[in-house]
């Protein structure tokens, strides 16, 4: 199970290209949205793909949702759209094989964790992509980003199957660990959806140098920025309790609420970060554009908070994982 595991890991990266290079495809060839799809969409709340409807009529009913409408792009946007399905399903074997290999959850190191927490974020994508198909040229970057941390990852942080370190034998592993990753799937949706709102404003703001190009064919800037904070809206509490569940653990194996461990301070400096970010978003004199970075900044903390202090801080009480 665990040489499958490994192998079905590669078939995995090798899935979220192939749907990168489709996406890539249909971002460079595929037709364009009509003003009547992107009107369309507006009216399913679907961020739009950059038309607004203008006029001062009554709002119109809202029409039945059509859960399919991601698989009628167009060909290539079908294609792409259903190897980011199938890339999820091999993603999804590839943990419980890991998982039954283990006899365990598969949280408990840093490997595992980065594979969580990407399947988490791609099956947040994957709602956004039924429920809301006109933001479906996001799947290029949603991809990348999978395979990218995928592939880094298995190269640098890649651990052989193994039991439960002692610290982590606890019921409190399955609360914490699991809250957190959760939250890490999310925030990573986000993040993805958060660069792009940067990409997609300049390019309204008529900005021509690299990237903002690339914003032509992604949802227009508000649609995005209102779909990155309902995804860290999401997230927050989630990260909040998993910081909690973990004072609460490290008082029952350490003996102290709070230490002040490298890895409870990086936790601690992302929750503040994402505070700031939805305290600015709610506040009206701050502008969007220093908002979305604040949403980066917090994810980069989370970053930090995974990898950087398992690789730089021996010292820390976390170092097992």
């Amino acid at each position: 199970m665990a040489a499958l595991s490994d192998a079905l890991l590669t078939v995995t990266v090798l899935l979220y290209l192939a749907a990168m290079i489709a996406h890539a495809a249909e971002y460079s060839f595929g037709r364009r949205p009509t003003r009547q799809a992107a009107l369309a969409g507006v009216a399913a709340g679907g961020g739009a793909v950059g038309e607004t409807a203008t006029s001062a009529s009554p709002e119109p009913a809202r029409p039945a949702r059509d859960w399919w409408a991601w698989a009628r792009g167009g060909p290539l946007g079908a294609i792409a759209a259903s190897l980011v399905f199938l890339a999820a399903t091999v993603h999804l074997v590839t943990m419980v094989t890991r998982g039954i290999a283990a006899e365990r959850i598969p949280l408990g190191n840093m490997y595992e964790y980065a594979l969580t927490g990407t399947f988490i974020a791609v099956a947040a994508w994957l709602v956004v992509l039924v429920s809301r198909p006109t933001l479906r040229h996001l799947g290029l970057y949603v991809a990348m980003v999978i395979a990218i941390v995928l592939g880094l990852v298995r190269l640098v942080a890649y651990t052989p199957v193994g039991p439960l370190s002692a610290p982590l034998d606890s019921y409190w592993f399955f609360i914490h660990v699991g809250s957190a990753v959760v939250a890490f799937g999310a925030f990573l949706t986000g993040f993805v959806t958060a660069a792009m709102y940067l990409v997609r404003a300049g390019h309204e703001e008529g900005k021509s140098r690299f990237p903002y190009p690339l914003g032509a064919r992604v949802p227009a800037a508000e649609g995005l920025e209102r779909l990155t904070f309902k995804l860290h809206a999401f997230a927050f509490p989630i990260w909040t309790f998993a910081i909690i569940s973990g004072a609460i653990w490290a008082e029952a194996s350490w003996g102290r609420y709070w230490g002040w461990d490298p890895k409870e301070v990086w936790a601690f400096i992302a929750w503040v970060i994402y505070a700031a970010y939805l305290h600015a978003r709610a506040t009206p004199s701050v502008r969007r554009r220093i908002v979305i970075w604040l949403a980066i900044a917090g994810f980069a903390a989370m970053l930090m908070n995974l990898i950087g202090v398992n690789l730089f801080f021996s010292n820390s009480l976390h170092s097992y994982a």
